[in-house]
């Protein structure tokens, strides 16, 4: 089986990266410059064309979003345990998946970029104060959701990946985040993991390659 992942470093397709390693999986990574604009390219447009990362490439066969990526990988490689066996926490886990995807990751994109949802002169201040309102409401039902607690579930899941993302974007910008004492445990923890830390090597390498080819 050949399997590539098309990922950009800070970017969400680090999701994929750190499940695809805790499975075992032998896969290659081919990094896009989202900064010089690789995913609107002719080249990558063929294979995706919503423009973003991730993207799996599975001996040919590509899926994106997510959500559809990382029940991919648990179906896969079931002895990883990716998703809970019990079918009403596999739903679940679901559901958490979607809420980063579909809940959370949107605010973190309106921050990073007002001007694209809103291109009123002078209004990137309040757009960027109205998604970190919203953002924090998340943040609040992930804290109660991780109290006393290491995981989402009793073990690491493919949901502790992707909102290890969420919050580490949320840490990027100048907001104090503090009152999320779980969630920042949380993110702790993860950055412990073997697979995190590979990830966090990896994302090194390529922002310098990028930064050479810049």
């Amino acid at each position: 089986m050949n399997i590539a992942l098309y990922y950009a470093p800070i970017a969400c397709s680090l999701a994929p990266y750190i499940t695809l390693t805790e499975a075992g999986a032998e896969f290659d990574v081919r990094p896009i410059n989202l900064r010089k604009g690789q995913q609107n390219s002719a080249e990558y447009l063929k294979i995706n064309p919503k423009h973003k990362v991730p993207l799996l490439v599975v001996d040919g066969k590509t899926l994106s979003e997510n959500v559809a990526i990382q029940q991919w990988s648990d179906m896969t490689f079931p002895a990883t345990n990716l998703f809970p066996k019990d079918p009403w926490q596999r739903l679940q886990a679901v559901s958490l998946l979607a809420w980063c995807a579909s809940g959370i990751h949107p605010y973190l994109t309106r921050m990073n970029s007002p001007i694209a949802v809103c291109d009123v002169p002078g209004s990137e201040d309040h757009t960027f104060k109205i998604a970190k309102k919203h953002l924090f409401e998340n943040y609040k039902l992930a804290e109660e959701m991780l109290a006393g607690r290491e995981y989402f579930f009793d073990h690491f899941t493919a949901p502790d990946a992707h909102f290890f993302w969420t919050f580490r974007r949320g840490t990027l910008f100048d907001i104090d985040m503090s009152e999320f004492k779980n969630c920042t445990a949380h993110f702790e923890r993860m950055k412990t993991r073997p697979s995190v830390q590979k990830l966090l090597a990896f994302e090194k390498t390529v922002q310098a390659e990028f930064a050479k080819a810049a």
